[in-house]
């Protein structure tokens, strides 16, 4: 078994390569245009080969691991290993990091390869593409409601200014008739300007909700777990999305977790408190 280190970067990754003696049988920098990461993939999977071993490799998480883990993969590595970096130190070099990340890999290698923790150490769960996917979309749900709350407190702060909240048609905001208004009544140049922009904006937001809350209720109806959560009274669609992964991807974790109802019930337990603080 061979023990690949890499300390990863957007232009290169720095690598260290160990065999089952714990000596450094490699350590470079590859660079991660395509040609090169490439064509260093596949010495190692030469090299592998000839020796007829496999290898394993530990990356630590940063915002742009999916690509490498990926490429790891379609290289038959046997195991990749995701970490939290710890804490940042005084002489820090990144041929450093890679060597300590190989050796951290060779020293621990039992516990790894047997799936066991190891002390003092942060493994990462490396979820599916669909789990990453449905994550980033609860994601730009979430970003796309504070963007909208953003625009109608901008809104409503232009009224204040006029005085003009009392001439609102509507108790609630937005809806059609408000806007509606909001596009005729009159106001200096500039606020008038900047009461366009707002509304062209929050017509964009809410177009963005609609198409990402029809996809949230379509993957939501693809998925057993989140069929399970809906039958608790009061979690949407968006709700379920958003609490799957907490709560556990495989069926049967994820059943047992709900027919227990501790953590789930925990989890709806803080939402409602956190629903009612913003309530006063």
């Amino acid at each position: 078994m061979l023990f690949l280190g890499i300390d990863q970067h957007a232009r290169q990754l720095t690598v260290s390569l160990r065999d089952q003696q714990g000596d450094v049988l490699l350590a470079r920098q590859v660079s991660t245009q395509p040609e090169k990461v490439l064509e260093f993939f596949d010495q190692l999977t030469r090299r592998c080969a000839q020796s007829e071993e496999q290898f394993i490799a530990v990356v630590e998480v940063c915002g742009f691991n999916d690509w490498l883990i990926r490429m790891l993969r379609d290289y038959r590595c046997h195991k990749v290993i995701l970490i939290q970096p710890e804490e940042r130190k005084r002489c820090k070099t990144d041929r450093r990091d890679a060597a300590a990340l190989s050796e951290l890999l060779w020293v621990n290698r039992d516990r790894f390869l047997e799936g066991k923790p190891v002390r003092g150490l942060r493994q990462v769960t490396i979820c599916s593409t669909t789990e990453q996917e449905n994550r980033k979309l609860s994601t730009l749900r979430k970003e796309a409601g504070q963007t909208q709350t953003q625009l109608v407190n901008k809104i409503k702060h232009i009224l204040r200014r006029h005085n003009l909240q009392w001439e609102l048609p509507t108790k609630t905001f937005p809806t059609v008739k408000a806007i509606t208004w909001l596009r005729e009544i009159a106001l200096p140049q500039i606020d008038r300007l900047e009461m366009n922009f707002l509304l062209a904006g929050l017509q964009q937001i809410q177009e963005r909700l609609l198409e990402l809350e029809k996809l949230i209720a379509q993957r939501g109806r693809d998925n057993p777990n989140a069929q399970l959560l809906k039958t608790m009274p009061g979690i949407g669609a968006f709700t379920r999305r958003g609490h799957l992964p907490p709560v556990g991807d495989e069926p049967e974790e994820f059943e047992t977790l709900c027919l227990d109802g501790i953590e789930v019930k925990s989890f709806v337990d803080g939402l409602v408190r956190s629903f009612e603080r913003k309530a006063g």
